[in-house]
């Protein structure tokens, strides 16, 4: 029945998905019942594994709806975790790539079986729409089965070099690393752990994964759908916890690599860490943005105050590719913000289990204080343009739902302009020359997404040559700086969004997970 159904992706927003919503109806209700709160343990060496501590999370839609009870691992269960890890990798790495990358497609496999019912985990743990839910989980199933046709293409990363000599045969090859931790956030929590387990997996390492402690039950529905995929005990563990139990992990000895995503702060932490160990490892770390859009004057006005709405408040701006900064063309100024405040006005906001909602609730308290500072920061030192207030009545009394913020007229410098927020707060400002206005938005730490609206192919070029930014989009209403997909749009971060100039969801990716290594071989 699911295949007559049209795909959901960040970018088909056109599509006739009644279907899909008839469907996703009875999987929401089918959650409820069946899959929300229960008590979760962690995944160590193919076996559940109880933990000492265990915490309760809730629903950031609705207080009352417990999504499950998870285990914080300790120092003790971490090490426990890794030495699975290690034990299960060496039979792992043995097994020719191809039976790896056959593995890894029935991991896809099931992932696409149960990817309703991740999606609606998603939504009651994350608090994303129907859509952006869907989508995650059609994405996490293409990244994995990516991966595997990445493998495939380069013939397992192994190549003949050229001879010295007749009888000596010299081969390069690409080889895994051992262990990888992997550090997953909250707001794509099946997406960017597909992305980092999948990659680290097929490419023959063993991992240690531990979702963010917001997301423990998409991580736990994860691990099952890799348990049902026969991948190898060991090979893919999963511990929940908090930030002390991420900080074991990327700390422990026998990790050899680390693959992150989150913020700049805890990236460059680990950074920090590995390069005063006593040799290198690998750190694969995305690490947000502040991405600027700019609307020139002979843009489609209606195409850019659509896309830039999706793209600010799209998931309450929890996004690291979140457009959260446009600059727009003095000629066009009023225009385009009156078309932006309609567009802000008509976002339905709410449960986002009702399928007329866009915007559902903040993750949590801290992200509440954040919203609340910065609008009143933006009243002192700007003009708040519109929203700025936290909702309240019904469903709103029951999680933190807020307006998204438009706000113009701060000064240039003003950090609610260069600092990552990850709110539904965007920041407008003016210009009247194109490469100064672009020079103004590439004046930040972060360098992940920029979108352009324009019709002027000089305009377009400008923007291309000179944007310091890994992920650029033009003239796209399904999102300004949002909507990358895997082989189509890589994510690289530039300056502080990353650190290896080597982008998910694209053909370099896959490779940090594996070393150099040359063979130079003497035949009688």
């Amino acid at each position: 029945m699911t295949a007559e159904l049209p795909r959901v992706t960040y970018s088909n927003i056109n599509a006739d998905f009644t279907a899909v919503h008839s469907l996703f109806d009875g999987v929401l209700d089918d959650t409820r019942a069946q899959v929300l709160g229960r008590d979760h343990a962690h995944l160590i060496g193919g076996q559940p594994v109880a933990s000492g501590t265990m915490t309760t999370v809730v629903s950031p839609i609705d207080r009352d709806i417990v999504i499950g009870c998870f285990g914080v691992a300790d120092a003790a269960l971490v090490d426990r975790a890794v030495q699975a890890a290690r034990a299960a990798q060496p039979d792992w790495v043995a097994r020719p790539w191809q039976d790896r990358v056959a593995i890894l497609r029935r991991f896809a496999d099931e992932l696409s079986r149960r990817k309703f019912t991740l999606a609606a985990a998603c939504l009651f743990e994350v608090g994303k729409s129907r859509m952006e839910a869907i989508g995650e989980a059609e994405e996490a199933v293409d990244l994995v089965r990516y991966y595997c046709d990445q493998m495939e293409e380069n013939c397992g990363f192994v190549r003949q070099m050229k001879r010295a000599f007749d009888n000596e045969e010299t081969i390069d090859r690409l080889r895994p690393l051992g262990v990888f931790a992997v550090i997953a956030p909250f707001n794509f929590p099946l997406a960017l752990s597909a992305n980092m387990v999948s990659a680290a997996m097929v490419a023959g390492n063993a991992v240690v994964y531990k979702p963010s402690d917001r997301a423990g039950l998409t991580g736990a529905l994860l691990a099952e759908a890799a348990q049902a995929a026969a991948i190898p005990d060991g090979v893919l563990n999963m511990i929940t916890g908090d930030g002390a139990t991420g900080r074991a992990l990327a700390r422990h000895a026998a990790i050899d690599g680390i693959a992150f995503t989150g913020s700049h702060a805890v990236g460059m932490g680990l950074l920090r860490d590995v390069a005063a160990g006593p040799f290198n490892r690998p750190v694969i770390a995305e690490m947000g943005g502040k991405n600027p859009t700019y609307v020139t004057a002979s843009a489609d006005l209606d195409v850019a105050a659509a896309g830039m709405a999706r793209s600010a408040f799209g998931l309450q701006g929890q996004k690291c590719s979140a457009g959260s900064r446009v600059f727009v063309a003095s000629a066009v100024y009023d225009d385009f913000i009156a078309r932006l405040i309609d567009r802000a006005r008509a976002v339905r906001i709410g449960n986002p289990a009702d399928a007329t909602v866009f915007m559902g609730p903040l993750i949590d308290d801290k992200a509440l204080a954040r919203y609340i500072e910065a609008c009143d920061t933006a009243r002192r030192d700007g003009r708040l343009l519109f929203g700025g207030k936290q909702l309240t009545g019904g469903i709103h009394d029951r999680g933190r739902y807020v307006q998204p913020a438009i706000i113009d007229t701060l000064p240039d410098d003003h950090p609610l302009h260069r600092d990552e927020l990850f709110l539904p707060f965007l920041t407008v400002q003016r210009f009247d020359d194109l490469a100064e206005a672009i020079a103004r938005g590439n004046a930040v730490d972060y360098g992940l997404t920029a979108g352009i609206y324009t019709r002027d192919p000089a305009d377009l070029a400008l923007f291309t040559d000179r944007a310091e930014a890994g992920v650029l989009y033009a003239n796209r209403a399904s999102g300004a700086t949002t909507g990358a997909w895997p082989g189509i749009q890589t994510f690289c971060g530039w300056k502080g969004s990353g650190v290896s100039s080597k982008g998910g969801l694209g053909p370099y990716y896959l490779q940090q997970f594996l070393r150099e290594q040359s063979l130079t071989l003497w035949h009688e």
